[in-house]
Parts: structure tokens; sequence; C-alpha cells
């Protein structure tokens, strides 16, 4: 992946190499989920950081945040899917309103720190 991949590039490589992934169902359970976000971070070299299912304006949703690069090129995804179907919504956290953006930075610090420690 080029390091220099700016936000908005980044989001539309990411929401292409998902057209095939969204399952076309009712409800999506968290494996159907997980599933979904590990094939569209494999597209771009990407790791999962965590995951969870929130209500955000009233409606369940599944959410992912995952780093894509290193260093200083790192960035932070957020993932979205509403628990009752619909599109994987790809966004940079930098560029995301959700309030689980602002985990996801964070996260990855303490990550980086438990492994120097180890």
């Amino acid at each position: 992946m080029d390091a220099q991949l700016d936000d908005k590039a980044l989001e539309s490589t990411l929401a292409e190499s998902l057209a095939d992934l969204v399952p076309d169902i009712k409800t999506v359970s968290e494996d159907e989920f997980v599933e979904v976000v590990g094939g569209a971070l494999e597209a771009v070299g990407g790791t999962l950081l965590f995951k969870m299912c929130v209500q955000n304006e009233g409606e369940g949703q599944h959410v992912a945040a995952a780093s894509v690069g290193d260093g200083g090129n790192r960035q932070f995804l957020l993932l979205t899917l509403p628990t009752g179907g619909g599109s994987l919504k790809v966004e940079t956290a930098s560029r995301s309103s959700n309030p689980v953006a602002g985990i996801a930075a964070a996260y990855a610090g303490l990550m980086d720190a438990f492994k120097a420690a180890a």
C-alpha cells in the first residue's frame, strides 16, 4: 500500500473491495461482521484493533476499528454495519463523527505500549 494514500483514497479502495462481501440478509451476526471486516482489511493490509456492538441514534450497529500502515504513516479506520443489515460504511477515524472513532488511536497506543513492555 502506498504510504501516502490519503483518507479519501483509502476509503474508496475499501469501498470497492466490499461490493461482494456484505451479506444480503436481514440481521447481521457478529461472526458475519467479522468475516466482512476481515475481507476488507485483507484488501488493504489492515489490522483489526477491536470490535463492538453499539447503539447509535437508536439503531444497533456493529463497529470495528482498524489500522493501516505503521509508524508515522499509520491511519485508523472505522468500519460500521447496521445489525439490521445494510451497507458497510468505511471511513478514516479522523473524518468520522462516530464517538467510537476517538478510541481507535488511544487503543492502538495502548497495544503498542503492551508490546514494548513484553
